[in-house]
């Protein structure tokens, strides 16, 4: 078995070997000295294999927990809080190379004897400002240790940075003058990936001995932090890949999602709307003490689960034809079909003047006294209103203000059963589909129409399905689906019901919800005031449609005004 590169067949060797030559001292004035000084040193060698194998288990733990750690602000303090550890370092800065390799950005910044700790996870940000890595005349600027090893790839170990010479350490001693530290012993290394690029600098300052007093770095350190150096520059490089891989799963949605606002007019920003509000109540359930909602707490991977769905809850509107999506009159289709009606209520018209005038004309032809012309053009006058008035009437049913009762809609069946003549053909004023557009209750959409939308929430979990997500993200597709069903069954596409709803989905619902009814920017309608819609997420909680609890936490800890003052025309405050 190998103890840190020494065999355990070699240390009995070695402890042979000592045996033997004290062995020869046996019977010696100077034996017992001997004897004494061979169990030193087998206590030495003993100690120094025990102390590398501490030192390589540390290192094997630190490894192990560098690879293991996905948050990339966790691991950069990782990397200086262990580079400090092995070296006894009193302070510790980690610099991180630009996407355009041009500058050193400050990362993290420890100093004990200050008790500083700013960057990472610390809570408190680095405001100074970058390192360049390139003079204004863009020669490099080897001036600086830091920048210099970045540029070279060179570990330096400076005993005295005072009595260093070859690099400008004026802002060390601005900081010991300003505060009152001594920087003195300093060890700087690149940071290197796969590829052997340089992707950041560790530096690390004033080593420390067991009494408290500053040392140089030691070769055996250097080369030490060097392997750590190493580990932490493949744990970094992988950290951001896999960032990079979420930051491109996000642009990728984030463009679908952009895609699909884009597609209708009536409802530009609508899903980012939707994920602000969403991810709100999400925190504002995380935050909360007592209540209901007390023992819930949304982990980081749930929050971007239901982020993710929030980004994806419309992506089946992509399949659906933009004419149905965007039908804001009953009549329209790929084209509002009202200009047609308008055009053959006009021939309507004309086709009375035309019968009027012939019986004008056989009037006067007939000897007629003036008050039967009288007449005619009174009656004919009157048709003429009538059919203006019905006109008027059915335009106003095509856009859908106001409900559609009975009575409005055997006024438009009565209508549509008048006929008119047209080249020996005989016609209804209305179309047998204009009719059946005209008299819906409520809103724009036939059934057929309706059934249409409401596909698309199994469209979009039919598509997310066939993504790969990652097991922490596997319920992206339930919860985007899921954000029209209702809790009392009704809702679609699953109609699903009560407990059968994560909380996630009826959060999404009330989020799509609020955001509907609020939008400012549909030209279909005007923007509803604030208050009228509190009253009609009120008739939904009465009627089980949405989650009473969510809808409660939402208004009465103030979300909604703070997203109201975000986003809403300040008309929309205002009393009606």
């Amino acid at each position: 078995m190998s103890r840190n590169g020494v065999t355990d067949s070699g240390v009995r060797k070695f402890k042979k070997i000592i045996a033997a030559a004290c062995s020869r001292f046996q019977g010696a004035e100077c034996y017992a000295e001997v004897l004494q000084l061979c169990r030193e040193m087998e206590d030495a060698l003993e100690n120094d294999i025990e102390s590398k194998d501490d030192l390589v288990e540390g290192l094997t733990e630190i490894g192990l927990a560098l690879s293991g750690e996905t948050r990339l602000e966790r691991l950069l303090e990782m990397i200086v809080d262990e580079a400090r550890v092995l070296t006894r370092a009193d302070a510790g800065t980690l610099y991180i190379v630009d996407p355009e390799g041009r500058k050193l950005e400050f990362s993290i910044l420890q100093n004990d004897t200050m008790d500083v700790r700013m960057g990472g996870t610390s809570g408190n940000e680095i405001t100074l400002p970058p390192v360049p890595l390139y003079n204004s005349s863009n020669t490099p600027n080897k001036s600086n240790v830091s920048s210099y090893c970045a540029l070279t790839g060179e570990t330096i170990n400076i005993a005295d940075v005072y009595e260093a010479e070859g690099f400008d350490f004026t802002g060390p001693r601005k900081y010991d003058a300003a505060t009152g530290y001594r920087s003195k012993s300093m060890l700087v290394l690149a940071l290197k990936n796969h590829e052997q690029d340089i992707i950041g600098v560790l530096q690390l300052l004033n080593a420390l001995d067991d009494e408290g007093e500053i040392i140089e770095f030691s070769p055996d350190v250097v080369n030490i932090v060097g392997s750590l150096a190493s580990q932490a520059a493949i744990a970094m490089t992988n950290v951001q890949l896999i960032q990079g891989l979420k930051d491109l799963l996000y642009s990728v949605i984030q463009s679908i999602a952009a895609a699909i606002d884009a597609k209708s007019p009536y409802t530009n920003g609508h899903i980012e709307r939707v994920v602000t509000i969403t991810m709100m109540i999400a925190d504002k359930v995380n935050s909360l003490q007592d209540g209901k909602y007390a023992e819930v707490h949304f982990t980081e991977d749930e929050l971007e689960e239901l982020k993710l769905a929030a980004w994806m809850h419309d992506v089946g509107k992509i399949s659906i034809p933009e004419h149905v999506v965007d039908k804001s009159t009953k009549l329209e289709t790929i084209f509002d079909r009202v200009a047609m009606v308008d055009a053959r209520f006009r021939l309507i018209a004309e086709i009375i003047k035309n019968k009027q005038l012939q019986e004008t004309i056989a009037a006067l032809s007939g000897g007629s006294d003036p008050s039967k012309l009288a007449e005619i053009e009174t009656r004919y006058a009157a048709d003429l209103k009538q059919l203006e008035d019905d006109h008027q009437y059915i335009l106003s049913c095509n856009v859908p203000n106001e409900f559609m009762s009975d009575d409005r809609i055997a006024k438009v069946k009565d209508i549509a059963s008048r006929t008119y003549e047209s080249n020996g053909e005989t016609f209804n004023w209305l179309t047998e589909d204009e009719v059946k557009n005209l008299c819906i209750r409520k809103g724009t959409l036939t059934d057929s129409e309706r059934k249409v939308i409401e596909s698309h929430a199994a469209i979009t979990h039919e598509m997310l399905l066939r993504l790969p997500f990652p097991k922490r993200l596997a319920r992206v597709p339930e919860y985007a689906a899921g954000h029209h069903e209702k809790l009392d069954g009704s809702g679609y596409p699953n109609g699903l019901k009560g407990d059968e709803l994560p909380l996630q989905a009826r959060i999404m619902a009330v989020a799509d919800i609020f955001e509907a009814l609020t939008a400012k920017d549909r030209p279909y309608k005007k923007p509803m005031k604030l208050s009228q819609a509190i009253k009609i997420l009120g008739f939904m909680i009465k009627d089980r449609h949405i989650d009473g609890d969510i809808c409660k936490l939402f208004i009465d800890t103030g979300l909604y005004m703070d997203y109201a003052k975000a986003e809403l025309d300040p008309s929309q405050f205002e009393d009606e």
